[in-house]
């Protein structure tokens, strides 16, 4: 089938290149450049997601973790394994056990394909791990593994696998409209195609609302963050004071890299971090490390918008599995994590091909 791909982020990306390896041809229309909205803004790690097990979501975490191997063994010119610390204060609102369970699951769920088993930290082996961590209260950490990446060389990595599968991809060509029987309108006017894939991520639904066709809910979540001095080859896993909330310290290309926030965003407010996430980031921060940091020390600052599956009131308790959504001959693709993206993209593909001879 000749089929149309909407959306150069990772997500777009894995699907088009499923779908060439399926043996459909297949195009991909990308309104900027490829991998240069939030799919090159996000906290660089390829994760299971050990705080998504808090939310039940087991069968999302499995599916990360086995993800997790594959783009580590596949293109480990950009990916590495990277050691985290989860550590422990007598203030801290979870319990030892508890994490100690969600790091089990971590730990079986991952099975052989995992990276490295957990263990335990005395205070003074987490301080050697990390010396800036303040040392009051501190009664030992966790320590697990996890994945890093360069977000966008990666995707752009997977930009060449697509080529090589024989994808046309098609940069700074938006679409305009979308049609359930399979048509889109570029600049140059209406195409047919049998089948269209919808994963512009954040702007998926803009683009059906504006093709007057029905939308699904989606919350726009901006994720800000911070790049500073470097401090520690550990990452550090953090509970924000106060909150149910992690944020994450971590080594990133000779830098720290400090984030998340999760904040409410419309399409049409600028994408950037604003004053109240840097302070709110630089307090966690100086909340665990010394000497403390303030804004004249932040080297360069960053932000995207996750597209959530819509619903929650609390943004940091929204799904972070993803839907795929048929109106016609239109497949349209809501949520989903960075990890996740290949085994997105063999669901799209598997949607595709089921699709023949339905409508």
């Amino acid at each position: 089938m000749r089929i149309a791909v909407i959306g150069g982020g990772i997500n777009g990306l894995s699907s088009a290149w499923q779908l060439a390896l399926a043996g459909h041809e297949v195009s991909l229309f990308e309104r900027d450049s490829l991998m240069q909205a939030t799919s090159s803004a996000s906290s660089k790690l390829l994760h299971g997601g050990l705080r998504y097990l808090e939310q039940g979501e087991f069968r999302l975490v499995r599916e990360a973790l086995q993800e997790r191997r594959w783009w580590l063994k596949k293109a480990p010119q950009l990916t590495r394994r990277l050691p985290i610390l989860y550590p422990f204060y007598q203030d801290s609102r979870r319990a030892r056990w508890q994490l100690k369970i969600g790091l089990w699951l971590y730990d079986a769920f991952a099975g052989r394909k995992g990276i490295g088993r957990h263990r335990w930290l005395t205070a003074e082996q987490a301080l050697r791990c990390s010396p800036q961590l303040k040392a009051e209260g501190l009664t030992g950490a966790y320590l697990f593994f996890d994945g890093q990446m360069d977000d966008q060389k990666l995707g752009l990595w997977m930009a060449q696998q697509c080529t090589k599968a024989g994808v046309a991809l098609f940069e700074h060509n938006p679409v305009l409209q979308v049609a359930a029987d399979a048509r889109l309108l570029l600049h140059s006017g209406w195409q047919q195609f049998d089948r269209l894939v919808n994963v512009a991520g954040p702007w998926s639904q803009q683009l059906l609302k504006q093709s007057g066709l029905a939308q699904q809910p989606l919350d726009l979540v901006r994720g800000s963050h911070l790049l500073l001095p470097p401090i520690s080859r550990y990452g550090h896993m953090l509970e924000v004071p106060g909150e149910a909330r992690i944020v994450f310290v971590l080594p990133y290309q000779g830098k720290t890299l400090l984030g998340t926030t999760e904040v409410r965003q419309q399409l049409d407010e600028p994408i950037q971090c604003s004053a109240a996430e840097r302070d709110y980031l630089l307090a966690v921060y100086n909340h665990y490390f010394q000497p403390a940091c303030d804004s004249a020390a932040v080297l360069a600052d960053f932000a995207g918008v996750r597209p959530l599956l819509g619903g929650t009131a609390n943004a940091s308790k929204a799904s972070r599995e993803y839907q795929l959504n048929w109106q016609g001959r239109l497949l349209t693709v809501s949520g989903g994590k960075w990890t996740t993206a290949r085994a997105l993209g063999q669901q799209v593909s598997q949607q595709v091909t089921q699709s023949v001879g339905k409508s």
